[in-house]
C-alpha cells in the first residue's frame, strides 16, 4: 500500500512539474511572440510541427510543403521554423536530412504553443497539410529536396554491398505492411490508438512469387520493414530479407532512395521512394478513392484490395465503392460493420504488377487498345477533384483484364 501511495505521489509531482515548466515557458515566450508579430511588416516568421512519429507524414507532408514553396504555392518569403514531435522520431537518418534543409529547433515548440494561445495566431502558423496527397501534381514539377552527403553516399554503397547486393546491381524494394511497427508505439500510445489501421495489413508470403520472378529478371529484391511479423522465405540468394538481417535507419532511407522501383503496400515507408521520385507499384491498395490515387510518384502503378460483400457473396464494383462512400472508410471496424471483407491481392496479381512495372521502366511494355480503354473506364470513375499537370496512377493492366467486371 505504501508503495502505491508513493507511486501516486511521484506521478502527481511529475505532472505538477511538467505543467509548471509549460506555464513558465509560455510566460517567457510571450514577449518573444509579441516581437515576432511586431516584425511582421518586415519579416513574417512562422512556426510548425514536423510529424516525426510516422514515416509517411514525416517524409511525404514535408516534401510536399517544400515542393509547394518552390512553385510559389506557399509563402516562400516567410521564415519558417519547425520543431519535432517530442514523443517519437520514426527515423534518425530522415531527421538528420530534414534538419540540413529546414530550420528546426526545440525552441519553436514553445513559440508555437504561445502563439496559438493569443488571438491572431494564424498568420504565424506554417500551413502544413494533415494528408500527403499530391493534389496539384507538384512532385512531377519540382526537384528532389532530400540528398545525401558525399560521405553518406560512400557509406551507403558499402552498406548495400554488405547486405549482399553487388556494386551497381539493380534492386527492388519489397514491402508488405503488417501491425508490428505500430505495435512498437505502445510505448507512446495504446494499442487501440492504432488498431483501426489493421485493414491495410497484408501477408508477405503472397509476395514470394513476385520476388522470385523479379530475381529471375535480373533484380535483387530487398524485403523492407523496421519491424515485421514474418520472415520472407526464399531459396534464391537474390531475395534478401533485409528487414530481419542488417536493417538500419540509414539504409531504410538509402535503399528506398536508390531502388529501381518500390513494390509494396500503402504504408509510411513508401513515402521515401516517392520523395525521391522513384516509381512505386502499390499492392493491396486501400482505401480506393480519387484522393488516395494521388499518393503515387510519377510513373506509379497500383492494384487494390477487393471488397467482398459477405451477405450478398460478391465483390463490390468500383462504381459501388465510389458511390456508397465505402472508398473513404479509414477504419477496419467500419468495414466490419458494413459487412465487408477486404481480400488481399493474390500472388499472381502481385507478380503481374511487378512485371508490368519492370517492363515499363525498361521500355519493353506493350499496351493494347483494350488496355487503354479499360484504363479510361477506371479513370472516369475516379477523377481527381483538382486540375493536375499529370494523370493519376494507372491501375495494373493484368488486374483490370482479370477483373473487368468490377468496372460495371
Amino acid at each position: 500500500m505504501g508503495r502505491q501511495v508513493r507511486e501516486v505521489r511521484e506521478g502527481g509531482l511529475r505532472v505538477f512539474f511538467r505543467k509548471s515548466w509549460a506555464s513558465a515557458m509560455i510566460v517567457l515566450m510571450t514577449p518573444v511572440i509579441l516581437v515576432v508579430r511586431a516584425l511582421r511588416p518586415i519579416a513574417l516568421i512562422r512556426f510548425g510541427l514536423l510529424p516525426s512519429p510516422r514515416m509517411g507524414h514525416f517524409a511525404g507532408n514535408t516534401e510536399l510543403y517544400l515542393c509547394e514553396r518552390d512553385l510559389g504555392l506557399q509563402n516562400n518569403r516567410a521564415i519558417d521554423i519547425f520543431y519535432l514531435d517530442p514523443t517519437f522520431v520514426c527515423n534518425t537518418q530522415l531527421k538528420k536530412m530534414w534538419c540540413r534543409i529546414l530550420y528546426v529547433s526545440w525552441f519553436a515548440r514553445w513559440l508555437d504553443k504561445t502563439n496559438r494561445l493569443l488571438p491572431g495566431c494564424e498568420k504565424h502558423v506554417i500551413p502544413m497539410r494533415d494528408e500527403d496527397y499530391d493534389f496539384r501534381g507538384v512532385l512531377s514539377q519540382t526537384r528532389v529536396h532530400l540528398c545525401f552527403t558525399p560521405e553518406e553516399e560512400r557509406f551507403g554503397r558499402a552498406a548495400v554491398r554488405s547486405i549482399g547486393i553487388p556494386e551497381g546491381s539493380p534492386y527492388v524494394c519489397l514491402f508488405a505492411r503488417d501491425s508490428a511497427y505500430l505495435d512498437r508505439l505502445h510505448t507512446y500510445y495504446s494499442r487501440e490508438h492504432w488498431r483501426y489501421h489493421d485493414y491495410r495489413d497484408s501477408d508477405i508470403l503472397n509476395c514470394i512469387a513476385a520476388a522470385e520472378e523479379l530475381a529471375r529478371r535480373g533484380y535483387y529484391v530487398v524485403r523492407m520493414g523496421a519491424l515485421v511479423q514474418k520472415p520472407l522465405p526464399s531459396t534464391l540468394p537474390q531475395v534478401i530479407d533485409y528487414a530481419l538481417n542488417g536493417r538500419t535507419d540509414f539504409l531504410d532511407i538509402f535503399l528506398s532512395a536508390k531502388c529501381s522501383f518500390f513494390l509494396g503496400s500503402t504504408a509510411g515507408l513508401s513515402a521515401i521512394p516517392r520523395a525521391f521520385r522513384r516509381a512505386i507499384a502499390y499492392i493491396n491498395f486501400v482505401p480506393l478513392n480519387a484522393d488516395h490515387l494521388l499518393l503515387g510518384s510519377p510513373g506509379s502503378l497500383f492494384i487494390p484490395k477487393k471488397l467482398w460483400l459477405r451477405e450478398e457473396r460478391r465483390f463490390m464494383t468500383f462504381r459501388e465503392i465510389r458511390d456508397s462512400g465505402v472508398g473513404s472508410i479509414l477504419r477496419g471496424d467500419q468495414y466490419e460493420s458494413c459487412g465487408i471483407e477486404l481480400i488481399e491481392n493474390t500472388s499472381e496479381e502481385i507478380t503481374s504488377v511487378g512485371v508490368e512495372m519492370d517492363e515499363r521502366l525498361k521500355g519493353a511494355w506493350k499496351t493494347t487498345e483494350e488496355d487503354e480503354e479499360l484504363q479510361q473506364q477506371f479513370r472516369s470513375l475516379f477523377k481527381p477533384g483538382v486540375d493536375r499537370p499529370d494523370p493519376v496512377m494507372r491501375i495494373g493492366a493484368e488486374f483490370l483484364r482479370q477483373h473487368r467486371a468490377l468496372l460495371n
